[in-house]
């Protein structure tokens, strides 16, 4: 029985670990860290360390504004594409079978091509003028502690683990790279690159985790997983220039530092008869920037917004080795109307709301050490 307990785990620690959200398209997702679930049940009650790397890939290009995807912007060639690769670090210290200690730090890759930030001359943008800007670094890093609610060797079949960290300003959130045919005479500038290939936020935020499990059977069970970063910091004081495309955007010219969530939930299968390694599950996900912090501001420019996606995963493990492959696809997407927009809208008096581009599916998969 325990084995199977011990398969189930294991299933959704590789669900989750690739579960670092970073930019979705325009909507600054950001770090989350990707481990919970680390301390299995059947975990002894010595020490052991765990080294997982992960990597996550996506392309964002489709424009949305609330739930209605704008398809001109592909039709004429204006969409904005962001292209993000991260490999991501982390470490765990599992101290005991209850409590665990992480410390996780991913490496960002960002490439940007749009029209609309480059060819501005004389205040004119013929949008005709496609470039790209980059940013390349380490990102936030994030050390949290995590905690079984009961005891993993009388509750077999079903367990809580709750989680609280700390998300610190590592990463560089006014990273800068040269804009097109945007100053005197045409001239390339160096400007800070849109937020959503920032490679930070600028604020030090706190996370709160809660994730479950619970064995139907032998083979099928249950897992959700709940995580929040609470960032009091309202902006970080880098400017992003929305100011020159129109005086109306006065309001969005300084980058805000928001919350962000995530939720996810679904069944799994660990699979007996021939590989006992092997794991599936399908599941559904939630992640997203609200338009209000729980706590400080929220003004300044943020793109607020969510993605529903529906979520296959695939884990492998043997030994002390552990391998895991996610790819959530998207099925809702909306960008929804943040303060910034509201503040517009009751100025001119006219319902004005902004878009952001999103991707269609990403691409997570890693491996884990016990060392």
């Amino acid at each position: 029985m325990k084995k199977y307990v011990y398969h189930a785990l294991a299933f959704v620690l590789a669900s989750f670990l690739p579960a670092k959200i970073l930019a979705q398209g325009c909507v600054a997702i950001r770090s989350t860290g990707n481990a919970c679930m680390l301390a299995h049940a059947d975990s002894n009650q010595h020490k052991q360390w765990v080294l997982t790397t992960s990597g996550r890939y996506f392309k964002s290009f489709r424009h949305y504004s609330g739930d209605v995807e704008n398809k001109d912007r592909l039709l004429n060639h204006t969409e904005v594409i962001n292209h993000t690769a991260v490999l991501d670090i982390n470490l765990t210290r599992i101290l005991n079978d209850r409590w665990s200690l992480m410390i996780d730090l991913p490496i960002i890759s960002n490439t940007r091509s749009s029209l609309y930030e480059h060819g501005l001359i004389n205040g004119t943008n013929n949008f005709n003028q496609r470039h790209s800007t980059h940013s390349f670094g380490v990102g936030d890093l994030r050390i949290a502690a995590y905690h079984w609610l009961f005891d993993p060797a009388v509750s077999t079949r079903g367990n809580i683990q709750l989680g609280l960290g700390i998300k610190l300003p590592t990463g560089d959130y006014d990273y800068q790279d040269y804009f097109y045919n945007v100053g005197a005479n045409g001239a390339r500038e160096l400007r800070p690159v849109d937020q959503s290939i920032q490679l930070g936020d600028g604020g030090t935020g706190f996370t709160v985790e809660a994730n479950t499990y619970y064995n139907l059977t032998r083979s099928f069970g249950v897992y959700a997983n709940l995580y929040y970063l609470v960032n009091p910091r309202e902006q970080n004081g880098v400017r992003t220039y929305r100011e020159t495309l129109t005086p109306r955007l006065a309001n969005e010219a300084i980058m805000s530092v928001p919350d962000q969530y995530m939720v996810r939930g679904g069944v799994s299968y660990a699979v007996n008869s021939v590989t006992r390694g092997l794991s599936v599950a399908l599941g559904a996900r939630l992640e997203g920037i609200p338009v209000y912090d729980l706590i400080g501001g929220s003004g300044d420019f943020r793109r607020p917004g969510y993605v529903w996606s529906i979520e296959p995963s695939l884990n492998y493990s043997a030994g002390k080795l552990g391998f895991f492959l996610t790819v959530p696809i998207a099925l809702v997407r909306n960008r929804t109307q943040s303060v910034t927009d509201k503040e517009n809208s009751e100025r001119t008096g006219t319902f004005v709301r902004g878009d952001a581009a999103f991707a269609d599916y990403s691409v997570n998969a890693g491996i884990s050490f016990k060392l």
